[in-house]
């Protein structure tokens, strides 16, 4: 008789568990930093890309963007404050940043302190998400990748100061 563990072992391999195998892929760091609101620290960032700068979303996808909170944060208060970003610049509608909320539903989770969120921005501009290494899915609209990484890497950013320090600018 198979054991508990063993059994979960042989489905795993099989297929029959959902187990990802997918990581987030090793690219270089063109910068970090850190983003406080008001007294709080609530996560360190990284932005990476192959060869390890940024030109633009075109020539330097993928691109690779890392936040490990240093707060606990619900999946619910993570996308608000994705659409609030979003509202604050502008470059989408309501209806398509409603659709995008949606879709993040499913693709993100509570995140607890120390915590690692990432976001592959893919050539197609589709986007993959992962959770502390471990794939969470893809949002496949090509128009969600820009406006997804503008949030932090947009002239018009509400975190300027993060923004020189990911992209690696004085």
């Amino acid at each position: 008789m198979l054991k508990p563990y063993s059994l979960l072992l042989l489905l795993g391999l099989a297929g029959g568990v959902g187990f990802n195998a997918a990581a987030v892929p090793e690219l270089t760091t063109v910068g970090e930093g850190s983003y406080h609101y008001m007294f709080w620290q609530l996560y360190d960032a990284r932005l990476a890309s192959e060869d390890g700068k940024f030109e633009n979303y075109q020539q330097s996808a993928p691109l690779l963007l890392e936040l490990t909170y240093k707060r606990d944060i619900t999946k619910q208060q993570f996308i608000d404050a994705t659409v609030d970003e979003w509202q604050k610049l502008g470059h989408s509608s309501k209806a398509q940043q409603q659709q995008w909320a949606q879709q993040l539903q499913s693709l993100w989770q509570d995140v607890k302190k120390g915590d690692t969120l990432a976001a592959l921005l893919q050539d197609d501009g589709s986007v993959k998400f992962y959770l502390n290494g471990a794939e969470t899915g893809v949002l496949e609209d090509s128009t969600f990748g820009t406006a997804f990484f503008d949030i932090w890497l947009h002239p018009d950013t509400s975190a300027p100061k993060l923004r020189r320090q990911l992209i690696a600018i004085n």
